[in-house]
C-alpha cells in the first residue's frame, strides 16, 4: 500500500481510480425473486446462507486478549466464551477503522473468530503477527471467503434465520425457544447434530445465526427448511442479502482511518489490493474527509474506557462532543424516477442508479448538501422492497433534524477511472428526507433492548 501511494502521491486519487470488483456472495442470486425473499425478512421467515462470503480470522493463545484490547474500544473485563461482541478498533486520532463480530466460542485453539469483511480483519492480523514475532503467545489462521478460496469448503455453515415467524419455526424445532440475550451463544440441536446459535439479527428482525461444521450444514438447511414450510419460509439469495444492512442499519465498509504516521508501518505490510476503492461524489484530495469516529456511525456502543487502547484520549473527546450521528436517507420518488428515466431518454444520463443496491466502490461516499452547505456523507444505497423505498445509510451532522429534507449528490465529478463507474455521466441531485437508523421501530427498540 505505501509504495502504491508513493507512485500515485495520493492516497485519495489511488482508491478512487482502483479497479476493485463488485462485492460478490457466492451462493444463488435469486431463489425466487429478490423483492419477494426482501419482503420475507420483514414479513413471514427467511433463510440467509452467510457461509461464503465474508473473511474470517480464527484467533487463540493466552495473550490475544491482551492484544485485542491494547488496539480495540471495547471491553473485555467481562468477555468469555458463550459471547459475541462487534469489535471495532480506532487510529490515534480516535477515527475508525473498521468492525466485525467476535465470536468467542471457546478456550481452546481456534476457541476465537473474528468474522466480517477484511478492514478489520487485516489490523488484527497485522498486529497478531508482531505479538507472535516478539513472543507472545497469540495464534491465527485466516480464512479467505469462498470466492477467494478456490473450491474449499469452510470451516463453518452459518445461516441466518429472519423474519417475524422466525419464533414459530424454531418453537417446532424445540418446543420451547432458548432464552438467549443479544449477542449471546447458545448450544442446541437441529437433525441430530450440535449447533452453536447466535442471537442477533442481520435485518433488524428476530432471529439467529446458526453455525457449526460445514458438512453439517446440509442437514441443518433441511430441518429449518422442513420446520418453516407451514410458515412461508423463503431462501434468500445474494442479491436480496446485500441489501439487508439498509433496514439494519449498519454500515457493512467503513472507510478505514490508516493513514496517519501511527499505521506507516501497517500500510507497508498491507498488499495495495486489499485497500478498496472510494465510489461516489465526494470529492476531496485530503484523505481525512473520509473518515468517520464510531459515533459517526452508530458504534458508540461499543466504545469502554475501562482500559488503555490506541487512540484512547482523542477517542474520549469525539465521545464528549460527537459532531454527527447515523440517520438513514429516505430518497425521494420522483428524483429516483428521474435519474431512471435519464437512461432511456435522449442527452447524456445520470450515474445507472442498481436495484436493489448502487454500490460502485467498495466505499460508497456521496455528498450529502442542505441549502448548499456540506453537512455530511450518505454511504450504502438500495432499494427495500417490503417498504417500496430507495433510501441510503449516512451519517449527518448533529444539527439536522429528522425530518429535514436534504440532497445526495449522485454521480462523480470528476469521474473516476473505475471500470464499475459509467464514464458518461453526469451528477444529478436526489432530495432526501432524514429518518432514524435502524429505519424500523422494532429494530431501534424491542429487538435490541437487552442488549
Amino acid at each position: 500500500m505505501a509504495q502504491a501511494i508513493a507512485r500515485t502521491g495520493n492516497a485519495v486519487e489511488l482508491l478512487r481510480n482502483q479497479d476493485w470488483p463488485s462485492i460478490t456472495f457466492p451462493i444463488k442470486p435469486e431463489f425466487t425473486n429478490w423483492r419477494d425473499e426482501q419482503r420475507a425478512w420483514s414479513s413471514t421467515v427467511a433463510i440467509m446462507d452467510q457461509s461464503h462470503h465474508m473473511t474470517q480470522l480464527f484467533l487463540w493463545g493466552g495473550d490475544v486478549i491482551p492484544m485485542l484490547s491494547a488496539i480495540s474500544p471495547n471491553t473485555f473485563a467481562t468477555f468469555r466464551a458463550g459471547i459475541a461482541k462487534q469489535l471495532i478498533a480506532v487510529n490515534h486520532a480516535g477515527y475508525l477503522i473498521g468492525d466485525g463480530i467476535l465470536f468467542y466460542n471457546s478456550d481452546d485453539a481456534e476457541g476465537l473468530v473474528l468474522i466480517g469483511h477484511h478492514i478489520l480483519i487485516d489490523w488484527v492480523r497485522f498486529n497478531a503477527e508482531k505479538a507472535q514475532a516478539v513472543g507472545k503467545d497469540v495464534h491465527h489462521r485466516l480464512e479467505a471467503n469462498s470466492a477467494m478460496r478456490g473450491g474449499v469448503d469452510p470451516t463453518f455453515y452459518r445461516y441466518e434465520l429472519q423474519g417475524p415467524e422466525a419464533d414459530k419455526v424454531m418453537q417446532k424445532l424445540w418446543g420451547t425457544i432458548p432464552e438467549v440475550k443479544f449477542f449471546h451463544i447458545a448450544d442446541v440441536e437441529i437433525a441430530g447434530k450440535k449447533v452453536k446459535a447466535l442471537r442477533h439479527g442481520m435485518a433488524g428482525q428476530p432471529g439467529f445465526e446458526f453455525y457449526g461444521p460445514y458438512a453439517d450444514g446440509p442437514a441443518i438447511i433441511a430441518a429449518l427448511q422442513a420446520a418453516g414450510a407451514e410458515y412461508g419460509i423463503t431462501m434468500v439469495g445474494a442479491k436480496a442479502y446485500s441489501s439487508s444492512p439498509l433496514e439494519s442499519g449498519w454500515v457493512p465498509t467503513p472507510f478505514p482511518a490508516i493513514w496517519d504516521d501511527d499505521f506507516a508501518e501497517y500500510r507497508e505490510w498491507l498488499p495495495a489490493a486489499r485497500a478498496g476503492s472510494i465510489g461516489g461524489s465526494l470529492y476531496s484530495t485530503d484523505v481525512h474527509d473520509y473518515q468517520f469516529t464510531p459515533f459517526d456511525l452508530g458504534l458508540g456502543r461499543s466504545v469502554k474506557f475501562d482500559h488503555d487502547f490506541h487512540g484512547r484520549e482523542a477517542l474520549e473527546k469525539h465521545a464528549a462532543s460527537p459532531s454527527r450521528r447515523k440517520v438513514t436517507l429516505l430518497w425521494n420518488a420522483d428524483d429516483v424516477a428521474a435519474i431512471v428515466r435519464s437512461q432511456i431518454e435522449p442527452g447524456i444520463p445520470a450515474k445507472f442508479l442498481d436495484f436493489p443496491k448502487a454500490r460502485y466502490g467498495f466505499y460508497q461516499m456521496d455528498r450529502v448538501e442542505l441549502g448548499g452547505e456540506f453537512v455530511g456523507i450518505s454511504t450504502d444505497a438500495g432499494y427495500i422492497a417490503y417498504d417500496q423505498l430507495y433510501m441510503s445509510l449516512a451519517t449527518l451532522d448533529t444539527g439536522v433534524p429528522e425530518g429535514a429534507v436534504v440532497e445526495v449528490l449522485w454521480g462523480e465529478d470528476p469521474i473516476s477511472h473505475k471500470p464499475q463507474v459509467d464514464q458518461k455521466h453526469r451528477q444529478v441531485r436526489i432530495r432526501a428526507t432524514v429518518a432514524p437508523a435502524p429505519y424500523h421501530e422494532y429494530a431501534r427498540s424491542v429487538y435490541r433492548a437487552d442488549d
